[in-house]
């Protein structure tokens, strides 16, 4: 369990006030930033706006109390909001709590099984195309309530989920546009757009600015406008603890959602992890952090919250305050926890057009749609494939669908390039083409593997040319790092045939891994010892011996 120690106790040995005072501005500061953030996250998740709240503090304190990184901010993040609201709609409030403590507890075991370096197996081409797709289904699911629209028919009975349902319901309402609505919203984005560029004021959270100003234009000029009080109960009260029942059958319903759950909260938390490594120049515990998301998660879950992960743009802000430690992170959540008490009730105030403003800004910041078009414009074709793939897939269906599909897509072509890469060169009798000239004794047959041998590329070995008045065949081995049991069914097949026409095989130059695994099936032995050389030259020396010797035999 020592790999999973917090990096909260490593950080407090040389802990000082100077440093205490720095984390408590910096945890403040975070707060401010947050308490936006989390309401509206909370809302383009289908819950109430409070929910946001209990996330950021419950999984916020313990995330940065167990996490493995020093200046992580977690809380509910846009990658979750499409998610969430599906799993409600679907399954309700209890299914969505039941989802989120299922993975939490499989984020924790993910740690505990150091299962944090796999994360570096899914291709950025997925990660780009799946956040991109995220920020399209929260930009498209905000249109409504930045637009003012009022659903009828079909769409007010039953809230559209999916995306192009979304869109579908926007168009067909469009004729109910509040004005009033757009004018809010549009000085919303215009204060969020703006005030980061303001010298000496941007200090100061635009979204906070944004929502304060909504609240004053929409109250004293008395606009005809939705607030979150209007469509949402809101209390200022502590968070309350629930213990859910255990629902076998809602369980395993749920199970899927869970484990996309515990997966993008992994991603998106190691992802941010590796951000603020660069920022700070330190060293994530990726393991004890996967821990830590799990705790906060169930934690979250208990305490009527949402699923929870590192946010990269609150810990960015919480580096470039000052916070070092997680302590800031603790501080956060503190404050939050005293803004919802006190202040709480003051949210229904808000406009929403000034939330949809805010996601939209939300949706814009992770859309990474610079990387997306520098991709498309420099990647090869497949890679280009699997990132529009993975895009489309997450905006028209799922998540589940995009990354799932992406994977196997991006291992299909991963295998196939590999696959590309394996060859076999016969030597010619005169000599090579490498660095230096060497003669083939007669009755010699060179082959020389040259890349990963594995099921993908078995046909280079099963189709060895081997002529019928070569005594002896000599398979360089040193340019293959790796070898599967396939590759090693397909070497035994040849090898046995080799030897069942009176042939003998020679490996040379055989490499840790490929001998290891070549040992344990047999194949040395069968070979003989003997017949394994540790260079080409020894090989060509034993085989021409081999060769002169069968000579004089038959003589």
């Amino acid at each position: 369990m020592k790999d999973l120690k917090p990096a909260l106790f490593s950080s407090l040995k040389d802990y000082n006030g100077k440093q205490f005072v720095s984390d408590i501005v910096s945890g403040i500061i975070v707060a401010i930033i947050a308490l936006p953030l989390s309401i509206a996250l909370a809302i383009a998740s289908g819950v109430g706006p409070e929910k946001g709240l209990y996330t950021a503090i419950v999984a916020g304190f313990l995330i940065s109390f167990f996490g493995g990184s020093k200046v992580q901010i977690a809380g509910p993040t846009a990658a979750f909001a499409t998610i969430v609201a599906g799993v409600v709609a679907a399954n309700g409030l209890e299914g969505l709590v039941l989802a989120t403590i299922m993975a939490g507890i499989l984020l924790i075991l993910m740690g505990i099984f150091k299962l944090g370096t796999l994360i570096k197996f899914i291709p950025y081409t997925i990660t780009t195309g799946f956040t991109a797709g995220i920020a399209v289904t929260i930009l498209v699911g905000q249109f409504k309530d930045f637009f003012g629209v009022k659903y009828s028919g079909e769409f007010a009975e039953k809230a559209p989920i999916e995306t192009v349902e979304k869109l579908e319901a926007f168009f067909s309402n469009f004729s109910t546009v509040n004005w009033w609505a757009v004018l809010v919203g549009v000085i919303s984005l215009a204060i969020l757009i703006i005030w980061p560029k303001i010298k000496y004021l941007n200090k100061i959270p635009g979204s906070l600015i944004a929502v304060l100003v909504g609240i004053a234009i929409v109250k004293f000029a008395n606009m005809n406008v939705n607030t979150i009080g209007d469509l949402y109960e809101v209390e200022g009260s502590l968070p309350p603890f629930d213990l859910p029942s255990m629902d076998l059958g809602l369980a395993k319903k749920v199970l899927p959602d869970a484990f996309t759950i515990a997966v993008l909260a992994a991603i998106e938390s190691l992802l941010s992890c590796v951000v603020a490594d660069g920022m700070i120049n330190s060293k994530h515990n990726s393991n004890a952090e996967l821990v830590a998301q799990g705790i906060g998660n169930v934690g979250s879950a208990l305490f009527g919250g949402i699923p929870a992960t590192g946010a990269i743009a609150r810990t960015a802000a919480n580096i470039k305050s000052g916070g070092r430690t997680p302590i800031a992170g603790m501080v956060h959540a503190v404050v939050l926890l005293l803004i919802l008490v006190v202040l709480m009730p003051y949210a229904s105030l808000i406009p929403m057009p000034v939330i949809a403003a805010i996601l939209f800004s939300v949706a814009y910041n992770m859309s990474q749609w610079r990387p997306f078009v520098r991709i498309v414009r420099t990647a090869p074709k497949s890679d280009i494939f699997v990132l529009v793939l993975t895009f489309v897939l997450t905006v028209v269906f799922d998540l589940v669908v995009a990354i799932g599909v992406g994977m196997v897509l991006a291992c299909i072509l991963f295998m196939k390039r590999m696959s590309d890469e394996t060859s076999v060169r016969t030597w010619e009798e005169k000599g090579n083409a490498t660095d230096k000239k060497m003669d083939i004794p007669e009755g010699v047959s060179v082959f020389e593997i040259n890349g990963p041998l594995f099921f993908g590329a078995t046909d280079r070995v099963a189709g060895l040319d081997i002529m019928e008045d070569k005594k002896c065949i000599i398979i360089r081995m040193g340019n293959v790092n790796a070898i599967d049991l396939t590759a090693i069914n397909t070497l035994e097949s040849v090898c046995r045939k080799l030897k069942g026409d009176g042939k003998v095989v020679l490996l040379s130059r055989v490499n840790p891994q490929p001998m290891k695994a070549l040992e344990k099936a047999g194949i040395i032995d069968m070979l003989g010892r003997a017949h394994i050389c540790s260079n080409i030259d020894t090989a060509l020396k034993l085989a021409s011996e081999i060769c002169q010797s069968d000579s004089e035999n038959k003589d």
